[in-house]
Parts: C-alpha cells; structure tokens; sequence
C-alpha cells in the first residue's frame, strides 16, 4: 500500500538518500535524529525511500506500532 510520504497521492515520486553525499547523509541524520552510520545501515536494510528508512528507524527504537486488524 503507498503512503502519502511516498507520492501515491501527490504524484510526486517518493524521496531518496543518497548515503553517497555528505551533505545528504548530514540532512537526512539530523532529520531523523540517527548518527551516519545507523542512516546508512538503515540504507542497506530497507533501500534508499526516505519513507521506508523512517519507518525502518522508528522499528528498531521501539515505538509503539499500532496494531492492524
């Protein structure tokens, strides 16, 4: 199912981050509060979709998920 964080409703296509750029990699950490090296692990686990990598974050620290039913 696409989000609206991935452009499923605005037309536009979802965003990337590009571990390959310090400035991004400096962005992206302050955005979701994660030193480089978590940004690119998360990277590497779930592919380079801001959203994806956001969600990916919030998993491994915990949240509480809401359940589904």
């Amino acid at each position: 199912m696409k989000t609206p964080a991935d452009g499923a409703r605005s037309g536009a296509p979802p965003e990337r981050i590009d571990i390959s750029s310090a400035r991004e990699l400096d962005k992206w950490s302050r955005r979701l509060d994660v030193t480089h090296d978590r940004l690119r692990e998360a990277v590497r686990a779930v592919g380079s979709r801001a959203a994806d990598i956001e969600w990916h974050l919030r998993g491994s620290r915990g949240a509480p998920r809401t359940a589904r039913g």
